[in-house]
């Protein structure tokens, strides 16, 4: 797979609907179950496992999306197969009043990975230039001083969170971000089978309909959000969400990239530990 044509190109102009929600003459479903999926995921889960055990470097993932994209299976389905100590998984709500107490980007840092780790933001920091961006919350928050008009905060906001991204990437912490494309069909359809299937009533919010009333006003925030925070250090890759398991496939295979370039490799024991290693096993070996 070449996910090069999922990637959002540093400074290039971007307009979401030209990105396709499904993925036209893609692997068969069944062949990514039953073969491809599989396979691959136990190689993203080779790799992770010396992330862990080498603990020099760690990986930060965002998911974005609109409800029901499929941010949520994306983590089971993927995410869910590694190893548990080296996986941290944070959705962010609603900030609290502690939060609100602090800048925009304090409460991120609790979520962030430890060396070793893959954390996975569901939802991240970018809902402060998205939904606030779409329900005009700025009024709750703290606006910088120099600024003249409030809508003069999204470029700042955008230069705000790439230089953090930055830091995070110079100081050993890859960051990689995944936006959900679903088209708004697929949205509504998924929506009517969580309301209308007992067993998945759980999934749905009220709240997912009434968000849906600003589709095409979260379709352009996401645009400018795109165009303006994909970087070389810090990439969005834009999924064709309509496809579920595709999407997945498209994730596995961007994780494994970038594990393979970092090369995590397992610590090798010291001659001296080696010599010690060697008596204790000898040790057991006899009792």
């Amino acid at each position: 797979m070449d996910t090069r044509k999922y990637l959002v190109k540093a400074n290039q102009e971007l307009d979401l609907r030209n990105y396709a929600t499904s993925e036209k003459g893609g692997i068969e479903e069944r062949e990514l179950l039953d073969n491809e999926i599989p396979e691959r995921v136990n190689r993203l889960k080779e790799l992770h496992w010396k992330l862990y055990a080498e603990e020099k470097k760690g990986i930060l993932v965002v998911l974005q999306a609109m409800d029901a994209a499929g941010k949520d299976e994306a983590i089971s389905y993927i995410f869910s197969n590694l190893n548990a100590q080296g996986l941290k998984t944070t959705t962010l709500g609603k900030p609290s009043a502690t939060e609100m107490s602090h800048d925009y980007l304090w409460r991120i840092h609790e979520a962030l990975p430890a060396r070793g780790q893959i954390g996975i933001l569901n939802r991240s920091h970018y809902e402060e230039v998205i939904a606030t961006r779409v329900h005009d919350l700025l009024g709750e928050e703290t606006i910088p001083d120099h600024l003249e008009k409030e809508e003069d905060i999204w470029p700042v906001r955008f230069r705000q969170i790439n230089d953090f991204e930055r830091y995070m990437v110079e100081n050993g912490f890859y960051v990689v971000k995944f936006f959900f494309h679903v088209s708004k069909e697929e949205q509504r359809n998924r929506l009517l089978e969580r309301m209308k299937d007992p067993k998945k009533n759980w999934e749905f919010s009220f709240n997912d309909v009434r968000e849906r009333e600003h589709w095409d006003n979260y379709q352009e925030i996401f645009t400018d959000m795109l165009r303006h925070t994909s970087t070389e250090h810090a990439p969005w890759y834009v999924l064709p969400a309509d496809d579920e398991w595709y999407s997945r496939y498209i994730i596995t295979e961007v994780m494994i990239e970038l594990l393979e370039g970092i090369d995590p490799q397992f610590p090798v024991i010291s001659d001296e530990d080696r010599q010690k290693l060697d008596e204790y096993i000898e040790k057991l070996e006899n009792e």
